[in-house]
């Protein structure tokens, strides 16, 4: 970890890469121990022993950064989804809901950045940034989609209506089993005692309810 007197700008474009590297794992480690809005560039510049001048070079808001992290997040997701639903696998839809309930309960880092993407990162980022994301995200669900389609054998909008029911119901139930701690003082000031939720098996019913619906249309 670099001293902030040591501080030496990256200059190579693998320099860059490695110090936005760097850069994104701090703040994904902050993530996953504070709220969002307890993050600060302040904060970001501290865990990395940098001054907030210094990190200006290479960001401009942390927004930023949670785009970034929210592309990466997104990117692995739907790799272990393809991953786990090759072409032409033949599986059934009970074992396509106990897979990919599976696979969004080994990501649930990314429902968490799913859960403020559309009204705070994606509201506070440049247009550019923006555009690039959407891009990516549009393609790679295209292409998911369209593997869910032929595997399932409905058409393109029943398989996109699929994948938008399962993936906005996991970021609400992940969202309310991991309260912020403002959240968690007000439910112990009045004493309320909140249903646990088994993540994995709430996941795998729902998608198995989707999944009969738009198959049995």
């Amino acid at each position: 970890m670099e001293k902030m007197t040591e501080f030496k700008r990256a200059r190579s474009e693998k320099q860059k890469e490695q110090r936005m590297m760097d850069i994104k794992q701090a703040v994904d480690e902050l993530f996953s121990q504070m709220p969002y809005h307890d993050i600060t560039l302040t904060t970001i510049a501290k865990k990395l022993n940098l001054t907030r001048a210094n990190l200006y070079q290479y960001i401009s808001t942390k927004e930023d950064i949670f785009l970034e992290l929210s592309a990466d997040k997104r990117d692995t997701y739907y790799a272990a989804l393809k991953a786990a639903f090759p072409e032409d696998n033949g599986y059934s839809i009970g074992v396509v809901a106990e897979v990919w309930a599976g696979i969004i309960n080994a990501h649930r880092d990314y429902l968490r950045y799913s859960d403020i993407l559309h009204t705070i990162i994606e509201t506070n980022v440049n247009v550019d940034r923006l555009a690039a994301f959407k891009k990516r995200y549009y393609e790679k669900t295209d292409e998911l989609c369209s593997r869910l389609s032929s595997q399932l054998g409905i058409s393109h909008e029943d398989a996109h209506n699929i994948y938008l029911n399962v993936h906005y119901h996991a970021v609400g139930i992940q969202s309310i089993s991991k309260w912020n701690p403002l959240i968690s003082e007000a439910l112990a000031k009045e004493n309320i005692q909140v249903p646990e939720i088994d993540f994995r098996e709430n996941l795998k019913a729902f998608i198995l309810m989707n999944l009969n619906h738009y198959c049995n249309a």
